[in-house]
């Protein structure tokens, strides 16, 4: 089964799930958000997403599963995200990007789909030179809202950066995950040359 992630485009947002397409928890502030017409939030998303993308890049993954968008993640730079400075945790740090949702369809969880969007954002912030990412954890173990479950964020490699009862702040260091990355790679291809099977010789000719 073809397992990947690729950059989330407008063209995915009609595969996203609705209950994402429509929050603007994270893209607005409460007073920006009560200015928005009812039935109009997928718009207003949309317009935050295409600046984003204009302004900084890309700003998401999203999980295809033999083609079809399973999951997505969103994350961008915290003057992109003013839902987080309501939270009790908040400001991000100044060299963190902020990854906001992680989101997988229900009939894919317990497959590693979470964990792969990480690892796909986690590549892409490496490349485009970014030190680290945070994210706001929900202690209560709670899978729905907009706040990402702490447990989760442990998981995949998040730790405590600014601790709370209910919304800790997690951080994930990405030149340490990367280090981390290329000794396991070197150390496992040290191993395989040291288990691999000496070449057998090429028969001699019979005089």
């Amino acid at each position: 089964m073809s397992r990947r992630t690729a950059p989330l485009t407008l063209d995915h947002l009609a595969q996203v799930d609705e209950t994402c397409r429509s929050c603007l928890f994270w893209s607005t502030d409460p007073v920006a958000r009560a200015a928005v017409r009812a039935g109009e939030e997928p718009q207003a998303q949309e317009a935050w997403l295409s600046w984003v993308m204009r302004e900084w890049g890309s700003c998401g993954r999203v999980a295809l599963v033999e083609g079809r968008v399973v999951g997505h993640a969103l994350y961008a730079p915290s003057p992109f995200v003013p839902g987080a400075l309501g939270l009790a945790t908040s400001p991000p740090s100044p060299d963190a990007i902020v990854l906001m949702t992680v989101r997988v369809d229900p009939a894919s969880r317990g497959q590693g789909i979470g964990r792969l969007l990480v690892q796909g954002m986690a590549r892409d912030l490496v490349t485009r030179g970014h030190p680290a990412v945070e994210a706001f954890g929900d202690t209560r173990g709670r899978a729905v809202g907009c706040l990402l479950p702490a447990e989760f964020l442990g998981r995949v490699g998040f730790k405590t950066q600014r601790a709370h009862a209910t919304t800790p702040r997690m951080r994930m260091d990405l030149r340490t995950t990367a280090t981390w990355k290329s000794e396991v790679e070197a150390a496992l291809e040290k191993l395989w040359g040291a288990v691999r099977p000496a070449p057998s010789r090429a028969p001699q000719p019979r005089a």
